[in-house]
């Protein structure tokens, strides 16, 4: 059964202090349209530039997942998308007056509450689900950290966590439905060691830090002058050590609550492949540099298969319009007629076909002895069906005429010879205004893509 995809019905703020820079930050979450996805705003910049929450634009994961483009970064975006994936949410605007989102306690609790405080709703446009079809992995043979993603019915995530420290031990998390995220996952804090956090503060790197936000495991033995160093940064009269190896002042809300906590994480950081995913992930020894790169690994087979995702049609089929039929809408006519068939035709996209023979005007000289169609009467015929797209929406195309503005991106993947069958698709990027379709187009042949091209044409009276 389809899905739709999900906004939030209002915007709505919170603030916090930033755990790295210590200053106040207010964050607002924005509804956004369909296919939009997660975004970040930096509203206290010039412009107020924009990041994509994409895996394409990690640039470091040292004590987070930390975005840059453009020069403007986002920092630690894991714990704001976690949130977001959980509460089954596609389309987000987060526009933020800092570098970093609010620490908050350390979880997705308190972002969590302000999605549900803005209500959730529904879009008109369906999901786009990436199915899991063939286990795909990733390992860090230094860490031997490693992430699994294997064919599942619904998205699901295991980890297990093991630092080789007494303190922690081995844990595991597993959660078997998002639906459960809220409860399950959400409220797990993150957490360090004490020599971790030791490193922060000999060099000032933890200014918002205090003992409600940081689960702080003692793996070594606490002295005098980190001790002092401690009150200081948490602005504590007194710091001990509790019977289950954590700093006092605060109460594991799960044993494995560390593990739960990688959990959340992995959620965060995978959501920066930029799409649902249907299938179970198994991560073992997770870190914000193995997910991030499992991301991009994944994102790329993604964008790869999209690309090789030849559709299928039945050409036994009567067609729905017929080459007398497109004569009727088109202006063009033989030898630079370049489509015979239109095989499916809404408001939104057209696809045609066209049969390839040796007969084609243009093989006597391209190329005498190896012919070969060029690729610029490729795009010319992927522009013809954009071109019945657009005068269908006219009562009268015999009147019309249609003209190239714009073509980006073109690429040819592979030639296209005689003997072959060419089926073009071209989906609108934009709607159509004042006679002007902008959209994306696709050539294949041969169970593959061909050809690719970003098209922009205007149709105008014949004088």
């Amino acid at each position: 059964m389809s899905k739709k995809q999900k906004t939030i019905k209002q915007q709505v703020s919170l603030s916090g202090v930033g755990l790295h820079t210590g200053n106040t930050v207010t964050m607002t979450f924005k509804p956004a349209p369909a296919n939009h996805g997660f975004a970040f705003s930096r509203v206290d910049l010039e412009g107020i530039p924009t990041i994509e929450a994409r895996a394409e634009y990690v640039v470091n994961t040292q004590r987070g997942t930390n975005l840059e483009k453009n020069g403007v970064q986002i920092q630690t975006s894991e714990h704001v998308l976690a949130a977001a994936v959980g509460l089954d949410i596609d389309n987000l605007l987060i526009e933020i007056n800092a570098s970093e989102p609010p620490i908050m306690d350390g979880s997705s609790k308190y972002f969590i509450e302000a999605l549900e405080k803005a209500g959730i709703e529904e879009q008109e446009v369906e999901i786009e689900e990436y199915v899991v079809k063939e286990i795909i992995s990733y390992k860090d043979d230094v860490s031997g950290s490693e992430i699994i993603l294997m064919p599942s019915n619904k998205y699901q995530v295991t980890t297990m966590v093991d630092f080789g420290t007494k303190i922690l031990g081995t844990q595991n998390a597993t959660l078997e439905t998002m639906v459960d995220f809220k409860d399950e996952i959400a409220d797990a804090r993150t957490f360090s060691f004490l020599h971790e956090i030791e490193m922060l503060l000999e060099n000032d790197l933890i200014k918002g830090g205090d003992l409600n936000n940081a689960i702080v495991y003692v793996d070594k033995e606490l002295s005098e002058n980190t001790m002092q160093k401690l009150k200081k940064a948490f602005n504590k009269d007194d710091i001990a050590v509790k019977s289950n190896g954590i700093l006092d002042n605060l109460t594991l809300h799960w044993a494995n609550e560390a593990a739960r906590h990688k959990l959340l994480d992995v959620i965060g950081d995978l959501a920066l492949v930029g799409t649902r995913i249907r299938g179970k992930v198994i991560a073992n020894k997770p870190g914000h540099l193995v997910n991030t790169l499992f991301a991009k690994k994944l994102a790329k087979i993604i964008k790869q298969e999209k690309r090789n995702n030849v559709p299928k049609y039945d050409l036994d089929l009567p067609p729905l319009l017929d080459i007398h039929q497109i004569m009727d809408i088109l202006p063009h006519r033989p030898p630079f007629l370049l489509v015979d068939r239109i095989i499916e035709l809404s408001d939104k996209h057209v696809v045609g076909m066209k049969n390839v023979t040796m007969n084609e005007d243009f093989f006597v000289g391209h190329f005498p002895g190896s012919p070969v169609m060029p690729g610029v009467l490729q795009v010319e015929a992927m522009a013809q069906c954009g071109g019945i797209l657009v005068l269908s929406t006219v009562p009268d195309p015999e009147n019309y005429l249609t003209y190239f503005m714009k073509m980006d991106n073109v690429k040819f993947k592979q030639k296209v010879l005689p003997g072959d069958t060419l089926i073009f698709k071209a989906e609108l990027i934009t709607p159509i205004r004042r006679g002007i379709c902008h959209m994306q187009a696709y050539a294949y042949a041969n169970c593959k893509l061909v050809a690719e091209a970003e098209l922009m044409a205007q149709i105008a009276k014949k004088k």
